[in-house]
Formats: C-alpha cells, sequence, structure tokens
C-alpha cells in the first residue's frame, strides 16, 4: 500500500491525486490516525487472514467485486456513493485480492485528505468514526474480501453536523487524543 496527501485537484476521482513532487505519508502518521495496514501474498492468504481475524476478533466475511461487469446498472451510482465523504460505526476491513483502488482519509486534526493506493495482498483496517471515502482506479475493478467483527453491513453515515456529533465519532477522535 502507498500513502500519500491528497493533492485536491479537480478531475478525475480515479487518477492517483498525487502531488509533484509526492508528498508520502508516513506510518507514523498512519497509526497516528488509527488506520491499521498489512501486505499479505495472495497465495496462501488464508491462514494469515485467518490468524489476523481471530486475533481482532473478526466473525464473519464476505468478497466484494467491484466492477461494471459485476454490478451493471448499478456500477456507477455505487461508486457515487462509495467517494461520498463518511464514517462508519464499524471498522472498514478489506483484504485486497485482485484489481486496484483508493481509499481516502481524513487526517485529524488537520482534516487533509491522504490517499491510499491498495493491490492486491494488501490488508487494510479504517477504523470507527474516522472520515473516508472510497474509489477505483483507472482500471475499474478491485475484488475484496470484506471482514466484519459482527454480522456484515456497510452503513454510511454521510459527513454533517449529525456524524461530527456521533459517538463513534467522539470516541474516535478521543482515541488519537484529539477532543475530549
Amino acid at each position: 500500500m502507498r500513502a500519500y496527501y491528497y493533492d485536491n485537484v479537480p478531475g478525475d476521482q480515479r487518477l492517483p491525486h498525487d502531488y509533484s513532487p509526492s508528498r508520502p505519508v508516513s506510518d507514523e502518521t498512519l497509526h497516528s490516525i488509527n488506520v491499521k495496514y498489512w501486505q499479505i501474498p495472495v497465495e496462501g492468504y488464508e491462514q494469515k487472514i485467518n490468524a489476523i481475524a481471530k486475533e481482532r476478533n473478526y466473525k464473519n466475511r464476505d468478497t466484494i467485486n467491484v466492477s461494471k461487469a459485476a454490478m451493471g446498472e448499478i456500477y456507477e451510482d455505487k461508486i457515487k456513493t462509495f467517494f461520498e465523504e463518511h464514517m462508519h460505526e464499524d471498522e472498514e476491513i478489506r483484504y485486497i485480492l485482485d484489481g486496484s483502488g483508493f481509499f481516502d482519509v481524513r487526517e485529524t486534526p488537520t482534516d487533509a485528505w491522504i490517499r491510499l493506493a491498495v493491490e492486491p495482498g494488501d490488508l487494510l483496517v479504517v477504523p470507527a468514526g474516522i472520515y473516508h471515502r472510497f474509489t477505483l482506479d483507472e482500471k475499474n475493478y478491485i475484488k475484496a474480501l470484506r471482514l466484519f467483527q459482527d454480522e456484515p453491513k456497510w452503513v454510511p453515515h454521510n459527513r454533517n453536523e449529525a456524524t461530527d456529533a456521533n459517538p463513534y465519532r467522539l470516541e474516535y477522535l478521543k482515541t488519537i487524543g484529539v477532543g475530549a
């Protein structure tokens, strides 16, 4: 996974949106906002994923294929929905099996976007309460294993005054030492 600051230049969300020169984001910065990741080779991944799932209490999983071929007529609407800034009340855990894309997470307290370029073998944990969004890259395809602590669900809470006061958002801010 490659992490860098998003350039905020208008245009296709599927482009890299990297500054020139690039402004990489350190592991320490990701750690400070509670974003976790591992690189696990896809070949023979099951044992390592199972160990992490057991350690982190992930009880359920499924596979998602985000592509026009797999999603048909709802594809463009889904891509737009995924790219709206939102948070979840659960961790978002994704292991990339094939394809590639971008997760953008808000750095707090700067409110800058950090772009996480994911590809096969990347396991990413986006914490509950962090503002983020997702998009495919120009290949328009990603296949990911989704892991869940409880029943599989994906409920986005778009950023607004209500989500700023959401208990999961407030708990997230507290865990990274912002607000109290």
